[in-house]
């Protein structure tokens, strides 16, 4: 049933970008604070770097716990499951890194994707993870669902905030709703908020 890979192999990278969906798990430091678990997904906005490596584009939302944690302790676990044909699950362990818009990787970071002009302002960062443990398991209790499509409603949330409020719109939302997680640990850097375009 559950096996442990020494790499992402072609086989695991396959199955990884065919999957419209995955969840993001992280947790502060110590025995307090909120565990957290988000679901990722966009086309094109995530994919396998190497045999032990897998970014993806990180979206502007109402909370910042997955790049609080990662810039407290840098754990994280990267989730798929298949929805849809054979039963599977694949887990990613490792550490993590946010890129933000201040670094000078991040314009280089961000164009292994195929993001668009529409996404672009949506855009908050980039996380990029070096794998250090790659397992799979049965999935054989995940339903079966079907994929419908992707969904625009946070780049028209974004549009219509910087048509309204102008250029600095999006970047004063994350600064008022990013500055830190639950628990109070630093999310978005304040100097790479003031670079952002």
């Amino acid at each position: 049933m559950a096996k442990l890979f020494d790499a992402i192999d072609e086989t695991l990278k396959t199955f990884i970008e065919a999957q419209p969906v995955f969840f993001v798990g992280t947790a502060p430091s110590g025995p307090d604070g909120h565990v957290n678990l988000s679901p990722k997904g966009g086309k094109g906005l995530f994919r396998v770097t190497g045999p032990h490596g897998f970014s993806y584009v990180d979206l502007i939302g109402s909370g910042i716990e997955t790049v609080a944690h990662l810039r407290e302790n840098g754990r994280i676990v990267v989730m798929f499951c298949s929805f849809s044909g054979p039963p599977k699950i694949v887990r990613l362990h490792g550490t993590g890194l946010v890129v933000q818009h201040d670094d000078e990787r991040f314009e280089e970071r961000l164009a292994a994707f195929d993001v668009s002009a529409e996404q672009r302002p949506a855009v908050r960062s980039v996380i990029e993870i070096d794998v250090t443990r790659v397992a799979d398991s049965c999935g054989f209790v995940v339903p079966r669902m079907a994929y419908e499509g992707e969904r625009d409603q946070l780049y028209r949330w974004t549009d219509n905030r910087l048509r309204k409020q102008g250029p600095d719109a999006v970047r004063s939302y994350a600064a008022a709703h990013n500055a830190e997680s639950i628990d109070g640990l630093a999310g978005l850097d304040p100097v790479a908020d003031r670079a952002r375009v």
